[in-house]
């Protein structure tokens, strides 16, 4: 999952499921689709890209600088009394999500993001996926901030947004054992907290994703050795939102036990 850079930066085809006809209609905005990607989708990565390009090869040096801790989260500085800091508290908790630090970064973070993306944006819409990104990077920064409070690196990227996007699809997009279905998982009825955990592929889905991070905790790397150090709480942040929250932004019914295969 993506990093904390320099800055520090988270069914069977013709027998569809129960709620296939509601999904369809949270699948509106996949018009058009590019690389089988939703249109929301790609303009997000279009969007990512063409900030890292004005940040990296369009800003002189010291504008760069003030460019990044201006839109970076910086915990030292968001937990001071509201009238000793600037109105950044305002906006970074959102606005670092869409900065990166190198090209590796974003082609990282890109590819994830276009993996676990994918379904959820087809299944909840475009305002939804506008509103569950702000909240998600939120609530990662959230995380990092107090495991963090006197950190003075500014945390920059879409991970935790991107691990957000994991969790949410652990709800919906891995069908009983038939694994993730990136393609078609957004036509499933949504499980429970509690049944997400009767499904064994997402038991080890999760359970993998968390010892990565919680290794990466103490110092061990895994990949991206030459991204620099790793927001593993950011990521931890936004995976948590996106599973035991995204019932408030899906519009389909839930659903108690996952699809099997027939």
């Amino acid at each position: 999952m993506p990093a904390k850079r320099q800055a520090k930066d988270v069914t069977d085809t013709n027998n569809g499921p129960e709620g296939a006809d509601e999904g369809q209609e949270a699948e509106a905005e996949s018009s058009q689709p590019v690389f089988n990607l939703p249109q929301s989708l790609v303009i997000t990565l279009a969007l990512l890209v063409a900030i890292y390009v004005v940040q990296e090869y369009l800003l002189d040096d010291e504008t760069r600088l003030r460019f990044i801790l201006r839109f970076a989260f910086i915990p030292f500085r968001d937990p001071q009394v509201f009238g000793e800091q600037g109105p950044e508290w305002l906006w970074a908790p959102v606005t670092y999500s869409f900065l990166h630090g190198s090209v590796e970064h974003i082609l990282f973070n890109g590819l994830w993001l276009m993996a676990f993306g994918a379904p959820v944006v087809r299944r909840i819409g475009t305002l939804r996926y506008v509103l569950f990104w702000a909240f998600s990077a939120a609530a990662a920064a959230g995380l990092h901030a107090l495991l963090a409070p006197g950190d003075i690196t500014p945390l920059i990227g879409a991970s935790g947004v991107v691990s957000a996007l994991m969790g949410a699809a652990c709800r919906f997009a891995f069908p009983g054992e038939r694994g993730y279905d990136r393609t078609y998982g957004h036509l499933y009825p949504r499980q429970s907290i509690k049944g997400s955990f009767r499904n064994r592929t997402v038991v080890i889905f999760t359970a993998m994703w968390f010892a990565g991070n919680l290794l990466i905790a103490f110092g061990v790397t895994l990949f991206g050795a030459d991204m620099g150090p790793i927001a593993w709480d950011a990521h931890i942040g936004g995976f948590l939102f996106g599973f035991l929250l995204f019932g408030l932004f899906d519009p389909l019914p839930p659903s108690r036990t996952a699809i099997t295969q027939p």
